[in-house]
């Protein structure tokens, strides 16, 4: 079982973001990556975290991988107990189904940030070299 953990942040909300991926097979770190966004909200940036963890995992042709996230609000939503609202994040939530519907085996779950330190220190990372 692939898992992945996904993270996103921004320095002012909007503000300088990133995000970040860490793919996991088993207890290995398989890929990792970090992205800067420019200048967004914090929820686009996990949005954004999540999209590019997907877009890596399509190209690979993983087939059931389990997501991991630190932002309730985005899990709540891409599992579809809470809607999405705020039209700057629809379009990435769209693009974001898309790419899940081409994973047979898809979940995502809600963590602690204590359970999402490598992700976050990524993010943070890339925010600091900007």
């Amino acid at each position: 079982m692939i898992k992945v953990f996904t993270d996103g942040g921004s320095r002012g909300n909007p503000g300088k973001s990133a995000c970040a991926f860490v793919v996991y097979d088993f207890e290995n770190i398989i890929h990792q990556e970090k992205v800067f966004l420019g200048i967004n909200t914090n929820n686009q940036a996990e949005y954004s975290g999540l999209l590019f963890a997907l877009r890596y995992i399509n190209e690979k042709s993983i087939q059931e991988v389990e997501f991991f996230s630190d932002s309730e609000l985005m899990v709540k939503q891409i599992n579809g107990i809470y809607k999405v609202k705020d039209s700057g994040i629809l379009k990435i939530f769209t693009d974001v189904k898309k790419e899940i519907s081409k994973i047979p085996n898809f979940s995502i779950k809600h963590v602690r940030r204590e359970e999402n330190t490598l992700a976050d220190k990524l993010v943070n990372k890339c925010l600091d070299e900007k």
